[in-house]
């Protein structure tokens, strides 16, 4: 038990450094493949009626599009800035909706919000690389 203890401390300082070190680009796919991730377990928790895990990791979903609500740049953004601030802002009540209803199937239009802006993303992400050489 005591050998995990280091193991868990340089993952998470490996985590951090990583978090640092990373583009925005790199920093936005790492938002929306965590809100996947814990979404995917929150609707799983539901099902098998975890309440207590699905809870945690519905508020990790709402925080991570939380997240990318004011991480917008409303300036320079402007109206396309301002749908997405709307799109994230319906999709994080639909989570706490879940959440507070216990109810798996308000999940998954999140879900699949999250995985086609995720791809969205990152073939932006490979167009502006493409482009810069």
């Amino acid at each position: 038990m005591l050998n995990s203890i280091p193991n868990a401390t340089a993952y998470a300082n490996y985590k951090q450094a990583s978090v640092e070190t990373a583009t925005p680009e790199k920093l936005l796919l790492m938002l929306f493949d965590g809100g996947i991730r814990f979404l995917n377990q929150g609707k799983i928790a539901i099902e098998r009626k975890d309440y207590s895990s699905a809870h945690k990791n519905l508020v990790k979903v709402q925080d991570i599009l939380f997240e990318l609500m004011v991480t917008l740049d409303m300036e320079k953004g402007g109206e396309i800035a301002s749908n997405l601030y709307k799109l994230y802002d319906f999709y994080r009540n639909e989570v706490i909706k879940a959440n507070i209803n216990k109810d798996a199937e308000l999940l998954k239009p999140v879900l699949e919000f999250l995985r086609l802006y995720r791809d969205m993303w990152a073939e932006a992400a490979r167009t502006v690389r493409i482009g810069a050489k």
